[in-house]
Formats: structure tokens, C-alpha cells, sequence
């Protein structure tokens, strides 16, 4: 209620200021626009993250092995040479190991290539083992379940299937066989359809241009991300004022920590087993212990499918032996260091810096998996261990840190 005098009638009036309540139609418009925004921000991050997945990997491996060679660029720095010839440097003698190892890895491979008949050979000898195996299983469970009558026209059914398998086996070997040449006479040119494998490989070679040419980036990003490290803090520290830009480089140098422990620790522990695996394999005298080795070290190190992945490049080798103690001391011997490994030395080695609960690991494994597939599963875990490490850092983001932490 509020009172006025007018001059004009010099009468004293009374005017009352009502306020309309909100309805609650208009509260429940309100929140659920409050709700539809982070939704809709979300779902236009996740698209952004798969659909540029290509390179947001890409930056994010440069940043990586940023991070690792950036002590080696300021030891070299003591030594009173400039930043960019340090890093030069550096990078050089990393490809020149990169170099190295792949010369040796190719090595290897050309040996298997040369070796894979007799590997494809010894496989299907053993799957028709265990069709055989299976076949005298569904034998003797007829023989035992059915009449004798039923029996006997499923028996004589089972033979004539056979009879046809081999028939349709010795066709096709003589199809394969080629004709006797004939002088003089025109040979006939057969067009052979393309495989399965032929077309899924001419569908996806755009994708592989894609990811050829951001991998020749990363060298040139690596080098520009520590010969220019001391020019981009400062860059991106003016974005930030007060207090802000002391919490902006608490969350950088946090970020550095924590991907520089976690990446050197898993190579660490991944050079251990892969060298306790190569021992053992050439012990056992498997066909390329050298290759095979590594693979299963640093293989067993992925979470929950490490295991599985680590048994079969051993297995695959083993074939080479095709005997059964072989693949009994393979499973054995790789289950022992993968126990050993994940539920001793991880913890001690990497898991003291990275304070993730298995349950956020789980869900981080799932998302980034789903989105970037193969290397998503790898950088799941240093992802989110960055993103606890900013969120520890920013006041108003510590208790999603706390629920993010062990």
C-alpha cells in the first residue's frame, strides 16, 4: 500500500502495489530450463568428443609424451643449452629409440610372417580336434538318450553329412588346383571375388588416412609443446587473475604430476614384466621370445582385460611347440604375474599418485572406451585422474573431487 497527493483535485489517494505469485506452471517451466541447459551441454560435449575423437587423441598423446621428456629437456637446460636446441634434441634421440624398437619388432614379424603356414596349419588341426572331440560327444549323448531306431537314422544321417563335408572338401581342392596349360590355346582369366576381410579393409582406409596424418603431427607437436612450454604457461596463465591464476597453475603442475607419474610408473612396471616374460618364454624355448615377451608385459597392464589380451601372444607362440605342458606353464606363468603385478607392484608404483576408486576407474573405462574405442581404454584413467587433479584445486569443484577420489 502506498499513498500519493495530487495537486491538480488536492485529494489524498491510496494506490496498492499487488504482486502476482508465481504459478506453478511457470516455477515448473523455470526448472526445467535450469534442468535442460548441463543436459543439453552434455550432449554437445560427448558429440564433440566422439565425432573429433581423431584429434582430441592425437593432442592429448603429444601432451603425454610431453610431459615425459620435459624433465630430460631441463636436464639438458643445466647444462647451459637453450630450450629449443634441448628439445630438439630430445626428440630426436626418442624417435631414434622409437627407431630401434621398431626395427626390431619388424624383425620379428617378418620371422612369423615366413612361419605363418605351418601356425595356420597346426590351428586348424586343432580346431578339427575339437570338432571331432564335440562330434563324439553329441555320438555318445544320442547313443544314450535316443531309440535304437533313432538312433540309427541319426547315425546314418550324421554319416552322410560327412561324406558330404569331404566331398564338398575334395571339390573344392580340385576348383583350387590350376588347370594343365594347353600350348596354343587361350587361357581363360578368372575374376576372384574380393574377401570379406578385402572390403572391410577398402571401407575403413579413409579412417586410416585420418589416423596416419595425425600421427605424423605428434613428433611436430611434441616439439613445439616443450620448446615453446615456458611461452604457453604464461599465455594461458593471463586467462586467469588473483587467486584464479594461482589455482590455474596449482591444477597445471597437478595435471603434469599426475600424467608424469602414471605414464612413467606403467612403463616401469610394464619394462619389469616384459622382461621376466621374455626370460621365462625363451626358458620354455618358445619361437620369439624377444616379441612375444613385451607384447604379454605390457598387454597385461590394461585394466580387467589385461589378462585375457596378455595370454595370447604366449598361446600364439606356443603353437610352435604344440604340447600341452606348453600352453599349461603359458596360462600359469602369465596369471602369476598379472596377479602379482596388478595387486602388488600397481598399487606401489602408480596407484600412491593416482587415488581413483575402482568404481569411478570402472565408469571412466566405460565412457572413454565407448567413445574413443581402443585408445580410449588407455587414456581413461589419466583423463580422469587430471580432471580429480583440477577438481581438488578449484574450491568449488572439491567435493566432486572427493567423490572422484579413493
Amino acid at each position: 500500500m502506498a499513498a500519493c497527493y495530487s495537486r491538480d483535485k488536492g485529494c489524498l489517494c491510496a494506490v496498492a502495489l499487488i504482486t502476482k505469485p508465481l504459478t506453478s506452471t511457470t516455477k515448473t517451466v523455470q526448472e526445467a530450463r535450469n534442468l535442460a541447459m548441463p543436459v543439453v551441454a552434455m550432449g554437445v560435449i560427448v558429440a564433440v568428443l566422439y565425432f573429433g575423437r581423431v584429434f582430441f587423441i592425437t593432442s592429448i598423446a603429444a601432451m603425454t609424451i610431453a610431459f615425459i621428456l620435459e624433465p630430460f629437456v631441463e636436464l639438458l637446460m643445466r647444462i647451459r643449452l637453450p630450450r629449443s636446441l634441448a628439445s630438439f634434441l630430445v626428440c630426436t634421440i626418442a624417435l631414434l629409440f622409437l627407431y630401434v624398437i621398431g626395427m626390431g619388432a619388424y624383425t620379428q614379424l617378418s620371422a612369423i610372417y615366413n612361419d605363418l603356414p605351418t601356425y595356420g596349419q597346426r590351428i586348424g588341426d586343432i580346431v578339427d580336434g575339437v570338432r571331432q572331440k564335440v562330434q563324439g560327444m553329441e555320438n555318445r549323448t544320442y547313443q544314450m538318450v535316443l531309440p535304437a531306431r533313432q538312433r540309427q537314422d541319426e547315425q546314418d544321417r550324421l554319416r552322410a553329412q560327412q561324406q558330404a563335408e569331404q566331398a564338398r572338401k575334395r571339390s573344392k581342392k580340385q576348383d583350387a588346383a590350376p588347370p594343365p596349360a594347353v600350348p596354343g590355346a587361350i587361357q581363360e582369366v578368372r575374376i576372384h571375388e574380393e574377401s570379406p576381410l578385402a572390403d572391410y579393409i577398402y571401407a575403413r582406409l579413409n579412417s586410416f588416412y585420418e589416423l596416419f596424418l595425425m600421427i605424423s603431427f605428434v613428433p611436430f607437436l611434441v616439439y613445439f609443446m616443450l620448446s615453446w612450454r615456458d611461452h604457453i604457461n604464461r599465455s594461458f596463465l593471463q586467462f586467469f587473475h588473483g587467486e584464479d591464476r594461482l589455482v590455474a597453475a596449482r591444477s597445471l603442475q597437478g595435471i603434469a604430476d599426475m600424467v608424469r607419474a602414471f605414464v612413467v610408473g606403467n612403463s616401469l612396471l610394464g619394462l619389469l614384466l616384459a622382461l621376466i616374460s621374455s626370460a621365462f618364454f625363451w626358458w620354455m624355448r618358445l619361437p620369439y621370445p624377444m616379441l612375444v615377451g613385451p607384447l604379454s608385459g605390457f598387454m597385461s597392464l590394461l585394466p580387467y582385460v589385461g589378462l585375457p589380451l596378455a595370454m595370447i601372444p604366449p598361446l600364439f607362440a606356443a603353437l610352435g611347440v604344440n604340447t600341452v605342458p606348453a600352453y599349461v606353464l603359458v596360462i600359469v606363468s602369465v596369471s602369476v604375474l598379472h596377479l602379482i603385478a596388478l595387486n602388488l607392484l600397481y598399487p606401489k608404483i602408480v596407484g600412491s599418485r593416482v587415488h581413483l576408486n575402482p568404481l569411478v576407474v570402472t565408469f571412466s573405462l566405460m565412457l572413454w572406451g565407448f567413445l574413443w574405442d581402443a585408445p580410449g581404454l588407455l587414456l581413461a584413467i589419466p583423463l580422469t585422474a587430471g580432471l580429480k587433479a583440477v577438481c581438488d584445486n578449484v574450491k568449488g569443484l572439491r567435493p566432486i573431487g572427493k567423490f572422484l577420489g579413493d
